[in-house]
């Protein structure tokens, strides 16, 4: 069945798709299925009406069989399914094919599960219902129904306090007459709210702050009621004529010269596998896998009621269960193909969003390569340029975390390039300060680890990374990982140059020796190879990880508890031998984890990346600054994991591009 321009999906569709014999086996788990999964697990006295479940995601074939399966076989699908027992959580792998668990067992070691959202009510009606929390707000003038708290995972450092705990911090904000819920926030008050005994640890108060008067809205009618509109214009839309050029079947998407299968997950969000090229009629793969693999979000202000905001968004809340409904002519194009996600509620239930995925292609006025030949040109002879417009693909999700908004774009271009893009916007976390100008007394010290950008209002500064998993596999799974380097060339003295570079190359042996930072004054390029394959002109095929948006921070990941953690941010580029269990760099259960299951410590195995089969983690990043110009609402900023083809083709694929038609020739 093929699918076209759609708005969503219904349910039922959605399951005719993924039927077990025609599915491809890295499909996301269907509505079905996870009804499946729940009868299992009861039948098998595992679970009842009371478990609860953070996570319920696809557990893959081995990739062996994935790429051996062909279209129509059987092959078993198994859910890895967290939830919780008499113990605490547990994790088991469900046989849905054959109707059975084949393990289940007490999770231990590095780590919890994610947030449940029931965990989440649970800790907002605590701090509020508790007597020192009303004692708090009434000191500012406060009722519990005035206010919204708002629980946040509280990170771990390494105290008794987070031992045998499941904390979250719980600050506040006065209840919104309008669209912000963040521009009031109750500075020097919040809980310490343990999840799992459901209980608050305490209540602190660090002294009352003014708090901010303005509601701050960004409704086109509460901005219009601040400052007046634009005048109206005439819209410049990008539009297509007729159906779109990429077809979808289940799964599988086909365009141009690409093809791959797409997923979604409750942490991960949006998973692309099998992503292929084809290469003058002979499909030929790149990637197995990749997909978001962590973000953190550290603070940078150390005072009592901020030090811990040291999120993992991902790992902690879960990028998949956030993403949200995407909105034709803002998010995406109005012709766009918008597909819904399906993931599992906290009772197990399947949970369907509606258009959280956008596909569209799109040419936003850029040619795809273009020469003007000034030698063609003569007195009574004019040669334009010769040139092909640029048509590039895009498939798109965006994940609300709290204040933020983070859109996940994987744009696929005709030259055979595959960009990764982060595109940030929502709101600054802002706290309540005394200061209304930078002539207040108390200006210097307010602003100390954060912007002024409204009166009683500091934006803190903070980081964002966000680290992706990319599994190549040109042409095969073993591969060869070498950099390429810019460094100075010698030059012969009786050249009367004095000054060029020249590349070094550099085979990576092993995963210590293949994790590096990038940087505009030393260049350096991963390039992954197929080294038993003689491609065009005798090259070793590859694809080039030609560069990214990086940011690097005078971080201790020795001891500062977030940074160890989180210690894969020390570099942008890492490398691993593939293993199935290794998907998240900041370890499989983030919450309060200890930094002891994370990439950082995989790579001190230090297995040979000689003839092995590779993944390559890059950590996309930038450091927030804040400024005026931020609030009430930030414009996107988009970042970038940019891969590139590297004596891979015989020639630009972009050559066979056809020229654009003109209006007669249609």
């Amino acid at each position: 069945m093929m699918i076209k321009r759609i708005v969503f999906l219904p349910l039922a569709l959605v399951a005719l798709l993924s039927m077990p014999l025609s599915a491809h086996p890295l499909d996301g788990l269907t509505a079905e299925e996870y009804k499946s999964i729940q009868s299992i697990l009861r039948g098998s006295e595992l679970a009842d009406e009371n478990t609860l479940f953070p996570l319920i995601d696809l557990k893959e074939p081995p990739k062996e069989k994935v790429l051996a399966w062909k279209k129509g076989q059987p092959l078993d699908r198994r859910a890895t399914v967290v939830m919780t027992g008499p113990e605490g959580f547990y994790e088991a792998v469900v046989n849905i094919t054959q109707k059975k668990v084949e393990s289940n067992q007490l999770i231990k070691g590095s780590g919890q599960p994610m947030i449940l959202f029931e965990e989440f009510i649970g800790a907002l009606t605590g701090a509020t219902s508790h007597p020192d929390m009303e004692k708090g707000l009434a000191k500012r003038g406060l009722k519990p129904d005035d206010v919204f708290c708002l629980p946040l995972t509280a990170g771990n450092f390494f105290t008794e306090a987070f031992e045998n705990s499941r904390l979250m911090k719980v600050p506040c904000y006065v209840l919104p007459t309008g669209s912000n819920y963040y521009a009031k926030p109750i500075e020097g008050l919040f809980a310490t709210y343990d999840i799992g005994k459901k209980e608050v640890v305490e209540i602190i108060d660090t002294g009352a702050v003014p708090l901010p008067t303005d509601d701050w809205g960004y409704t086109e009618e509460e901005v219009a009621k601040r400052v007046p509109l634009r005048p109206k214009t005439n819209p410049a839309v990008v539009t297509q004529t007729g159906e779109p050029n990429y077809t979808i079947e289940g799964s599988h998407l086909e365009w141009d010269i690409w093809r791959l299968n797409f997923r979604t997950e409750k942490r991960a969000g949006l998973v692309v596998s099998n992503i292929d090229v084809n290469d003058q009629g002979t499909w030929r793969p790149i990637i197995y896998q990749a997909h978001l693999s962590e973000v953190f979000v550290p603070y940078m202000d150390p005072t009592e009621g901020w030090y811990w905001r040291t999120y993992m968004d991902s790992g902690e809340y879960g990028f998949g269960l956030f993403m949200t409904p995407l909105e034709a002519g803002i998010d995406c194009p109005v012709y766009a193909t918008f597909l819904p996600a399906m993931i599992a509620d906290d009772q197990g239930n399947p949970l369907e969003i509606p258009n959280a995925i956008c596909i569209f292609e799109r040419n936003i006025g850029d040619p795809a390569w273009r020469h003007y030949e000034v030698f063609e040109q003569g007195p009574d002879k004019f040669v334009p340029a010769e040139g092909r417009p640029e048509t590039e693909l895009v498939i798109r999700t965006a994940s609300e975390v709290g204040n933020y908004d983070y859109l996940i774009d994987y744009r696929l271009k005709q030259g055979g390039q595959l960009y990764v893009k982060v595109g940030a916007s929502g709101l600054d976390a802002v706290k309540g300060v005394a200061s209304v100008s930078t002539d207040s007394e108390t200006y210097k010290e307010d602003t100390r680890y954060g912007t002024l950008i409204a009166p009683n209002l500091v934006a803190a500064n903070h980081d964002h990374y966000f680290n992706f998993r990319i599994d190549f596999d040109i042409d095969q799974p073993v591969n060869h990982a070498a950099t390429m380097d810019i460094v100075p060339a010698s030059v012969d003295p009786a050249v009367p140059r004095r000054s060029m570079w020249e590349v070094k190359h550099t085979m990576l042996d092993s995963e210590l020796d293949a994790r590096y930072k990038t940087s505009t004054a030393k260049p350096r390029y991963l390039h992954i190879s197929n080294a038993k394959r003689d491609g065009y002109l005798g090259h070793k095929p590859g694809y080039m990880l030609h560069h990214g948006s990086v940011a690097y921070g005078p971080f201790d990941f020795e001891n500062d508890p977030p940074m160890r953690r989180n210690a894969y941010i020390q570099y942008a580029v890492w490398n691993t031998v593939y293993d199935p269990d290794q998907r998240y760099a900041g370890g499989k259960y983030a919450v309060q984890s200890d930094g002891s299951d994370t990439l950082a410590e995989w790579v001190k195995e230090d297995r040979s990346l000689m003839n092995a089969d590779i993944v390559t983690w890059f950590t996309a990043g930038f450091h927030h600054i804040p400024r005026m110009e931020d609030w009430p609402v930030m414009s996107t900023e988009w970042k970038t994991v940019h891969i590139m083809p590297h004596n891979f083709f015989a020639h630009n694929p972009a050559l066979t591009i056809r020229n654009a038609e003109t209006p007669s020739e249609k």
